[in-house]
């Protein structure tokens, strides 16, 4: 890849789920990794792989997928369009350096991540079954949608930076286009990541059974047992 990662956790046999780790503007793979590092023990079969944005920001070793500078509601989506292309092409290369489907993979990230994992998957419909979005959005709220991808938002209740009405107005957009999204605001929280918002992600991929599941059923058709989900 271009541009640095982290592996957070990379299984001796080949790997049966994937998970991706996207952090904010100007983080990096090695800090956002430590997120990653609360999934692993969960999932000992996936590879789990921390990537820093291709472009630098703020000091050494801060990176950002689009630039902040002047950003608006009226130019967000451009930006946001233009590296696009790149963030799905880091997907997919994943994928196929993992040997796992988009059935299997999840998308995580905070800020900024959480941004293009939500306009990953508005982009290119199904590049993953699962999408955590820790206090993000979508840059302009998406008119379809589909239950290949179940999103989690979880969202702080005083978060400063991107108010939490973006993630209520994000589950709403998502049901109204007949998509697949959990929504949970976390009380007494800003723009951060805690014990209860990480516990939150970590049971939804456990124990929260994608729409998708039931539409297979109904057509006939069993989920696949590389799922990211552990029924218990």
């Amino acid at each position: 890849m271009r541009h640095d990662h982290f592996v957070v956790q990379s299984p001796e046999l080949p790997a049966r789920q994937l998970l991706l780790l996207f952090h904010g503007v100007g983080d990096n793979p090695v800090a956002m990794g430590e997120i990653g590092s609360y999934f692993a023990p969960l999932f000992p079969d996936a590879l789990v792989v921390s990537v820093g944005g291709p472009a630098p920001s703020g000091p050494a070793p801060g990176r950002e997928w689009f630039s902040v500078q002047g950003v608006s509601e009226s130019n967000r989506q451009q930006r946001v369009d233009e590296i696009m292309p790149t963030f799905i092409d880091t997907v997919r290369h994943w994928q196929r350096e993992s040997g796992v489907g988009p059935a299997a993979t999840a998308l995580i990230g905070f800020s900024q991540g959480a941004i293009m994992v939500l306009e990953g998957v508005k982009a290119a419909p199904g590049l993953a079954s699962r999408v955590i979005a820790f206090n993000g959005r979508f840059a302009e709220l998406p008119t379809s949608a589909t239950t290949a991808t179940t999103v989690h938002l979880i969202h702080g209740e005083d978060d400063e930076v991107i108010d939490s009405r973006y993630a209520q107005a994000a589950a709403d957009a998502l049901l109204r286009a007949g998509g697949d999204v959990t929504l949970d605001i976390v009380e007494d929280l800003g723009h951060a990541i805690d014990n209860r918002s990480m516990q939150l992600a970590l049971d939804h991929l456990r124990y929260t059974v994608p729409k998708h599941y039931f539409d297979e059923a109904l057509s006939g058709g069993k989920p696949g047992d590389d799922d990211v989900i552990q029924m218990m």
